[in-house]
């Protein structure tokens, strides 16, 4: 690999600018503004039409985006036609501003303001590039040439604001920021705010975007902090980030550009955008949320917005998208399963008010996933713990220490037969078939019970084919039925343990008893299920003297 190709190019600030780096943690969510139906949508293969764009909009309004960046109006007929449907057919509320972005170029700036004529709030968002590569390269301008480029464009614009119907306001992007000398940056920027003159009231925001990620994230913080430390006019100036992913620290270097004192966020949900892609809004909205502060966008059924965006998009979340992918909270490790449920089941007891739970830095709940399929996977990999978790929130069954270790073992062996995740309903199926009132070789016809100086019962059953009238005496009631059934097995046993519970879905009445048995130092579990827990006891029993035989048969 020729790596002596490569140098840095992007440029440092004229002074260290490290004040940021003392700051711990994000105390306010910034000013957010979507950027999915431009500069995401520019990046699909297949740009969306004009119904798709209305339905991801609506989607936007309702998560709670107050500004969003809806096209570039002069680019095609089907980008203007759709600023004008949003503007005519009165789709957009009060308090959400649309931004369009437009080249600093007399007949594209032109064409955009023919878009935007009647709208009630709208943000013009003009740019051209000022970076070092395409002054030399694409323009072949001087530093001077490239500022008048701009300023050329902003008084147009401010003229074009006067004669049109409308409530506009203003953005600048010197594009390719990140490789562009800082103090050349800081000259034009502050030529532009010059220009517009803005106002507590009437603020300008000036857009520094990492067209191309350069650097790494803490070198973007230091060049956000100098400008926001030197701008003119700082108070009326509105500092809006706009991070591309080359590098993967989109996330990374906006969140330490809000630390060097940005106030506006650009990005995609999901990060979709050109090459790599934009910042992530949801990552990084999500990240303020699980430190406790209100990112003030509603990402509450995440499932939902997933499925919408690859309707429109034709695009994939990627199944560990941060928050947003299908195995983002998925445990499949025996271990971490067993963390997971003992940590909400410890929530649950101590009715903890703030969350703390192993291995999910977030409720999954409070993104509309549920536990017991999108956090508990059962595979190859997985522990006792899950599994018994599984079977407690979906079944009602609070498996006993050594009937969890037992069912795991089987259900991973399941999982390797099988070559697949097992579902929980699978799960619940298998412990119904295999482990719960198992009828064959040996299946309970009858029973009574009669109260002598011992306990006798009186059983009726079906032993591989043939019917039997047994009768036992006991200590107890599971004695005196061990005691009958011995006489038509081949095999000798003990009771180890037993232990009943009530069921906690399904019927209140039903109750559910396990039984460990020991033949020939061999130990095995059965359950039983029944409306009287007598009747459970005994099935229990058998189920266990069933799956002694089966697995002897193996």
């Amino acid at each position: 690999m020729s790596f002596k190709h490569y140098q840095r190019n992007y440029f440092m600030p004229p002074s260290p600018s490290y004040e940021w780096c003392k700051k711990e943690f994000i105390t306010k969510a910034p000013i957010w503004c979507s950027v999915d139906l431009r500069d995401g949508n520019q990046a699909l293969i297949t740009p969306m039409s004009i119904e798709e764009k209305l339905e991801f909009f609506k989607l936007l309004v309702e998560i709670g985006f107050k500004q969003i960046e809806v096209g570039f109006p002069a680019a095609s007929s089907l980008e203007f036609d759709f600023v004008r449907t949003l503007i005519e057919q009165d789709l957009i509320p009060d308090d959400v501003s649309i931004q369009i972005l437009t080249q600093a170029r007399e007949h594209i700036i032109k064409k955009s303001f023919e878009a935007l004529k009647g709208c009630k709030n709208a943000i013009v968002h003009f740019y051209n590039s000022t970076s070092y590569a395409q002054r030399q390269q694409v323009f072949k301008k001087s530093k001077d040439e490239i500022k008048k480029i701009a300023l050329e464009g902003a008084k147009l614009i401010k003229e074009l604001a006067r004669d049109t119907e409308g409530n506009f306001c203003f953005e600048y992007s010197p594009e390719s920021f990140t490789g562009t000398e800082i103090d050349y940056a800081l000259e034009v920027c502050d030529a532009i705010i010059d220009e517009f003159k803005p106002s507590k009231d009437k603020k300008l925001i000036i857009n520094l975007p990492a067209t191309v990620e350069l650097s790494l994230p803490h070198v973007y913080a230091s060049q956000i902090e100098y400008l926001s430390k030197h701008f003119k006019q700082r108070e009326e100036v509105i500092i809006s980030l706009h991070p591309h992913n080359d590098r993967g620290c989109a996330i990374a270097a906006a969140e330490l550009g809000l630390l060097a004192g940005a106030d506006r966020v650009e990005g995609t949900l999901f990060g979709n955008g050109e090459r790599t892609g934009n910042v992530d809004i949801i990552t990084l909205a999500m990240n303020l949320y699980t430190h406790g502060i209100d990112p003030r966008l509603d990402f509450s059924d995440l499932p939902r917005i997933c499925e919408l965006y690859e309707k429109v998009s034709k695009m994939r979340v990627y199944e560990r998208q941060p928050y947003s992918g299908k195995l983002v909270f998925a445990a499949f490790s025996g271990s971490h399963q067993d963390a997971i449920a003992k940590g909400m089941a410890y929530h649950e007891e101590q009715r903890l008010e703030t969350w703390s739970v192993p291995y999910l830095p977030l409720n999954p709940k409070h993104v509309g996933r549920v536990y017991e399929s999108d956090v508990i996977r059962i595979n190859s990999q997985s522990g006792k713990g899950g599994i018994a978790y599984i079977l407690n929130s979906r079944f009602g069954a609070n498996l006993p220490s050594h009937l969890r270790e037992e069912f795991s073992y089987y259900i991973k062996e399941k999982s390797v037969q099988m070559q697949k995740e097992l579902s929980a309903d699978e799960i619940v199926a298998i412990f119904e078939s295999d482990f719960v009132n198992v009828k064959a070789p040996l299946e309970l016809l009858r029973f009574s019970f009669e109260e002598t100086e011992n306990l006798k019962v009186s059983l009726s059953v079906k032993f591989q084919g043939k019917t039997h009238e047994l009768k036992g005496l006991g200590n107890g009631r599971l004695d005196a039925v061990s005691k009958a059934l011995k006489s038509i097995l081949d095999f000798d046993f003990d009771v180890l343990d037993y232990s009943e519970h009530a069921l906690s879905q399904g019927s209140s009445s039903k109750a559910i008893a396990y039984v460990l048995i020991q033949s020939e130092q061999k130990n095995c579990f059965g359950a039983g299920i029944d409306t009287d827990i007598i009747a459970a006891s005994i099935l229990a029993l058998i189920t266990a003297i069933n799956r002694t035989i089966i697995k002897d048969r193996k």
